[in-house]
C-alpha cells in the first residue's frame, strides 16, 4: 500500500537518538533498569584502543545475533561508533534476547572499568528504553 507506514527497526533507535527528532522524543522516553552486568569477550577484540577510549557513562549499543553459531540468544554491546565490544554473557542474555526480538530497545551504560590481568571488564548497566 503507498500509504502503509513502515517502521525500520533496526534503525530506529538511531532516528530516536540523534538529531531533532531525538529532542522531541526525550521528554516522552525513559529508561528503565533491567539489569547490571558485564561486557563478556574483551579479551579477544583485536584492536584494543578502541577500549582505551571508553569511560564511564557512555551510552553502548545493544544489537540482536540470532546467526551465532555458540549461542542463539546472543547479543553484540557495540561502542556510539558501532565498532564490536563484545557480547551479554550467555547466563544472562536470554531474557534481553526474547525482549529485543519482540521489539524492544535496549541500551547498555557503563557503569565501572576495570583493568585485569588479562582482559579490561566494562561493568554495564542494561536499560528498557521505553517510548
Amino acid at each position: 500500500m503507498a500509504n502503509e507506514l513502515m517502521i525500520d527497526k533496526k534503525n530506529m533507535l538511531a532516528m530516536a537518538t540523534g538529531g531533532d527528532l531525538a529532542a522531541m522524543l526525550k521528554p516522552l522516553s525513559r529508561e528503565i533498569l533491567l539489569f547490571d552486568s558485564y561486557v563478556a569477550g574483551t579479551g579477544y577484540i583485536e584492536d584494543e584502543t578502541i577500549l582505551d577510549a571508553l569511560k564511564v557513562g557512555d551510552v553502548l549499543w545493544l544489537r540482536r545475533e540470532p546467526d551465532n553459531r555458540f549461542d542463539a540468544n546472543a547479543i553484540l554491546v557495540l561502542d556510539g561508533e558501532q565498532r564490536k565490544l563484545g557480547y551479554i554473557p550467555e547466563k544472562d542474555n536470554i531474557v534481553f534476547a526474547r525482549l529485543m526480538d519482540a521489539g524492544k530497545c535496549l541500551s547498555a551504560k557503563i557503569v565501572r572499568l576495570e583493568e585485569k590481568r588479562s582482559f579490561r571488564q566494562i561493568n554495564i548497566s542494561i536499560f528498557l528504553v521505553d517510548f
